[in-house]
């Protein structure tokens, strides 16, 4: 099923609101990192995901967007804790490109991710910005604020971290059909064509799942359109 323009909740019912503050990613608005370079497996965030969770007086509708995204994805997949319903928004689902078939799509984000980590390895602070661009567009890196491109240069390092959790994370038809609980996909109308695609795929593999297209939105939907996004 797919819709247009409609904002996420519209999908997730009356019956449990969204009660538990957001939550920060590891390594991020600070949030403990547990990752190293060694073991950056995805299942550390959605331990600690878990544990927030489970504050709730019942189930929850849980949204994430980006690496959260993934992370809210796992937290359904792993089913340890009560979920009334899944939003993810933008989430880099690269590994069910790459179950699909989808060679040309998946060698983008490997292609793009080889050349930033070496970049940045070559003492480039500012690399994180063909990363930002390959997800905003052109120039979305030069047109954010200086606090917020000083932030992501600072947590380059965590990124980078995110981005083996996310490489690392098999997905699959078979893996998708685990999920038991409502999801709304959300993806910007003017998104990556390899983001929009791995949304298709994830709204095809998940049953219950909702096809959203935000449109005028890219990846960074809740930052430049958040009204469409959110409400």
């Amino acid at each position: 099923m797919q819709h247009r323009r409609r904002a996420v909740p519209d999908y997730l019912g009356p019956e449990q609101p969204i009660s538990l503050p957001p939550t920060s990613l590891q390594g991020y608005v600070g949030t403990v990192e547990r990752r190293t370079a060694s073991d950056p497996c995805i299942s550390h965030e959605a331990e600690v995901l878990e544990s927030v969770v489970r504050k709730a007086d019942g189930p929850v509708h849980l949204v994430g967007h980006s690496f959260g995204g993934l992370v809210a994805l796992v937290v359904a997949l792993r089913n340890q804790v009560l979920l009334s319903s899944l939003a993810i928004l933008e989430a880099p689902a690269m590994e069910l490109l790459h179950a699909e078939g989808e060679d040309r799509l998946y060698r983008l984000f490997r292609d793009m991710t080889k050349a930033y980590f070496a970049d940045f390895a070559a003492g480039n602070a500012s690399a994180i910005a063909a990363m930002t661009d390959f997800y905003g567009g052109a120039g979305t890196f030069a047109s954010w604020p200086s606090r917020g491109r000083a932030y992501a240069e600072r947590t380059t390092p965590v990124n980078i971290v995110d981005w083996a959790s996310a490489f690392g994370f098999p997905l699959s038809a078979a893996i998708l059909s685990a999920i038991r609980v409502p999801v709304i996909v959300a993806r910007g109308g003017a998104s990556h064509p390899a983001m929009q695609r791995a949304k298709a795929l994830l709204c095809k593999r998940i049953d219950q799942a909702a096809l959203v297209t935000i449109d005028g939105a890219a990846h960074f939907m809740v930052a430049t359109t958040p009204r469409k996004s959110l409400i």
